[in-house]
């Protein structure tokens, strides 16, 4: 006989509420509950109160659980509600929804499973990835025959609803008290022109940090430990960009092999913090101790000057396709949350490649969204948002639209529309790509910049060292100058600024810096997948020989062919697109440890490697093998200074190449290698790979700054630029130096820029 947990008969509120609470589940003064899910097509729902009556057995033993349940009153416009007394924060809950199950219609309601609230503040334990945490009856697929990969269950399509209990076997939602908002006056609020974007990991981050406390380490409180925070300061970051922190769980054939998803992008939660990233202590006290450790991160943070982002995931979630989880909306409002394509029988429309996404054209699922956001904003604290595959977001009836509702929303939203928003402009779906076309105040992830730098100091010169024609010139200036072919269309023109352009050249996804000048092809093969997995189209160069080398790429004067010769080269290229990045206009993105060399072994697609492959190593700045990390950290320290100091690098508004008003001088010019200005004859001379790049100080005292490339393969003379008149150039920084530090008798006039570098002078 089935064991099951222990269920009290069911009991109704005692009276009907006269209005419908907020979403969710939130205490009143009285000691009671307002509860409300949306659940519009179900004939029925059930508030299921979760006790752990036998701590000693296992998480997944129904014979641990005693439960209680509640019927809801409803549907008012969807919403079942009431007022439960008697419930107190830290109680486990979730809903069980009664209704037609009709796969073919979109509809899959089956109370058998136990539904995590898709507005719960905080959610315990993990899933099962068993037939009971499917809704529909299910078969198990072969793994790979090994024992490493034991198979999964997947669910038949339009199959008849599975009958097993799920409660011991799914997360459960966790009633926490009412939290007050943070001071607003904490926030940094450091100006778009100044920001520098840090893209880290919780866990990541300090999982190998010798000084942050082992019991800390791959915290929320290990990122907010003096450590970790005076690195993020001594580099000169202003914004700490945090992968998903919502609670997220690992797709089932992950898990059948023993893998996760590192990353965090398969959300279980939009309102509940990862309880696996918060210590010990917090995850022992109860879902508010949680909570409570990611708002002092936030805090610390801000005390320290640095605002934090969030990497969210509002395009899909972990249920997955139809053959996937049943643990939350699929089992709420199937149709109601997810997209369809509209025809019969129904089927999921899939344009974020999850095999699920959530439909932006219903209005549940933009409040949803929208809701999600202000709480993390007012009641955690967080300065903005990077949205993932955000044109899912703004997906209608036909395709995406920058006025869209939702995007509408978060511009004249009065907590929001001040924050940082930051969208990621695609998506797998038709008309994905949408680079440029996001509604102010929101900035969105470059990749035409990425490409556009990796093209020009790796693409092109591989291709020449073969042999053939070498280009990306006219491409790599439009992105140093901000963009405005992307971001300048807007009504008024030019509003967004070069700010709108979140500049990057690395991010969590694909090559770190080290691997983009070390690797020619992807090696994913501990991903599971075959080396199927990842990006094809990397535009890396190894510059002759694929991976690193066996020393760790240390000193090359005592590295042996073809190290000695390539090494030095590697490092060069990395001062170039690190120095692109620093140097642009545009808002810069670091992806944390390029900053001293960090590799994945040629992994571009790591998100399911939680050990050493991910995590950064921090014994560069000790080891006496780690001469080369510490110059590389020297060099982006350096270049961050720079910009933080001369407001030419940092434009908030696009170069016109004409006079400002009160100026005489256009605040942007271009010149040949011979210091003549570039015409548009100049501009058309195929092959050109070397330019000067002269930008004028924007105020009295401001220092001008002029940027020379040369992306040929051989060295060339270069006549500087005139000077602005009362000033002369002096060198401060050339990608040819290990480390930052200029000849002491350096007084360039004509100067030679060897093959494939960069130099900067200012005119003072």
């Amino acid at each position: 006989m089935e064991s099951r947990p222990k269920v009290t008969p069911l009991v109704r509120p005692a009276a009907r509420r006269s209005h419908v609470p907020p979403l969710g589940v939130h205490p009143t003064p009285d000691g009671g509950v307002d509860v409300a899910v949306a659940a519009a097509h179900a004939d029925g729902v059930e508030l299921c109160l979760v006790d752990v009556v036998d701590p000693d057995r296992d998480a997944h033993d129904p014979q641990r659980y005693a439960e209680r349940r509640v019927v809801l009153d409803g549907p008012t416009y969807g919403v079942w509600h009431a007022h439960v007394p008697d419930v107190r924060p830290g109680q486990r809950y979730g809903f069980r929804v009664h209704g037609a199950w009709d796969p073919e219609a979109g509809q899959r309601h089956n109370p058998a499973k136990l539904l995590v609230d898709p507005y719960a503040r905080g959610i315990v334990g993990d899933v099962a990835y068993g037939p009971e945490t499917l809704g529909a009856v299910s078969t198990l697929v072969d793994g790979d025959g090994d024992g490493e990969d034991p198979g999964r269950w997947v669910a038949e399509r339009y199959g008849a609803p599975d009958e097993r209990d799920s409660l011991a076997f799914v997360p459960h939602s966790v009633v926490v008290a009412s939290q007050p908002a943070p001071p607003p006056l904490s926030r940094p609020r450091v100006p778009w022109a100044d920001t520098v974007v840090y893209e880290a990991h919780v866990r990541g981050l300090t999982m190998q940090h010798p000084d942050v406390p082992p019991e800390l380490r791959g915290t929320y409180a290990g990122v907010a430990h003096p450590a970790t925070i005076a690195h993020l300061q001594d580099l000169g970051v202003t914004t700490l960009e945090l992968l998903p922190v919502h609670a997220s769980t690992s797709e089932p054939w992950l898990a059948g092999r023993g893998l996760t998803n590192y990353w965090g992008y398969s959300t279980l939660g939009f309102f509940a913090p990862h309880a696996p990233y918060a210590t010990r202590a917090a995850q022992d006290a109860g879902a508010a101790a949680v909570l409570d450790e990611v708002r002092g991160m936030v805090h610390l943070l801000h005390e320290a000057g640095i605002e934090v982002l969030l990497d969210v995931v509002y395009n899909h979630t972990c249920e997955g396709g139809d053959d996937g989880l049943h643990v939350a909306w699929r089992g709420l409002d199937n149709a109601g949350y997810y997209l369809h394509d509209g025809a019969s029988p129904a089927a999921l429309a899939d344009v974020t490649g999850t095999g699920n996404s959530l439909d932006f054209r219903r209005p549940r699922v933009v409040q949803l969204a929208l809701d999600s956001l202000r709480y993390w904003a007012e009641v955690v604290g967080v300065d903005g948002f990077r949205f993932d595959l955000a044109v899912t977001l703004g997906r209608g009836s036909h395709g995406f639209s920058p006025d869209h509702p939702f995007l509408v929303a978060l511009q004249t939203d009065p907590v929001l529309s001040g924050l940082k928003l930051v969208a990621e402009p695609w998506d797998v779906g038709p008309g994905g790509w949408q680079t440029g076309q996001f509604p102010p105040p929101m900035a969105e992830w470059n990749d035409r910049f990425r490409d556009a730098a990796r093209g020009f100091w790796l693409d092109a010169p591989r291709q020449g060292s073969h042999g053939r024609d070498m280009h990306g010139l006219r491409e790599l200036t439009t992105r140093l100058a901000g963009s405005a072919d992307l971001f300048g269309h807007s009504d008024p023109p030019l509003m967004r600024g070069p700010v709108a352009s979140v500049n990057y050249v690395t991010a969590h996804d694909g090559f770190t810096l080290a691997d983009l000048v070390a690797y020619d092809h992807k090696h994913n093969e501990a991903n599971g997948e075959g080396n199927r997995d990842g990006s094809d189209h990397n535009l890396s160069w190894n510059h002759g020989v694929e991976g690193h080398a066996p020393d760790g790429e240390g000193d090359p004067d005592t590295t042996t062919e073809p190290w000695s010769a390539v090494v030095p080269l590697r490092r060069g290229s990395q001062r170039n697109l690190l120095a692109t990045l620093l140097l642009s206009a545009g808002t810069p993105m670091l992806t944390a440890g390029d900053e001293s060399g960090r590799t994945q072994g040629g992994n571009n697609n790591a998100y399911t490697q939680d050990d050493a492959t991910t995590w950064l190593d921090w014994g560069w700045r000790t080891s006496d093998d780690t001469a080369a990390a510490r110059d590389l950290y020297a060099t982006t320290r350096f270049l961050l200074a720079l910009r933080r100091e001369h407001a030419a690098l940092r434009a908030d508004s696009f170069f016109l190449g004409t006079p400002r008003p009160g100026e005489d001088v256009p605040d942007l010019l271009w010149f040949t290698a011979e210091g003549t200005p570039m015409d548009r004859d100049a501009w058309n001379v195929a092959g050109r790979r070397t330019v000067q790049m002269l930008r004028h100080g924007p105020g009295d005292g401001d220092a001008h700054v002029l940027l020379v490339l040369n992306g040929a393969l051989d060295d060339v003379p270069v006549t500087l630029a005139p000077a602005p008149e009362g000033t002369a150039w002096e060198r401060v920084w050339s990608s040819t130096w290990d480390r930052p530090e200029p000849p002491a008798d350096d007084e360039p006039e004509d100067v030679v820029l060897e093959s494939l570098s960069v130099e900067l002078f200012l005119g003072r």
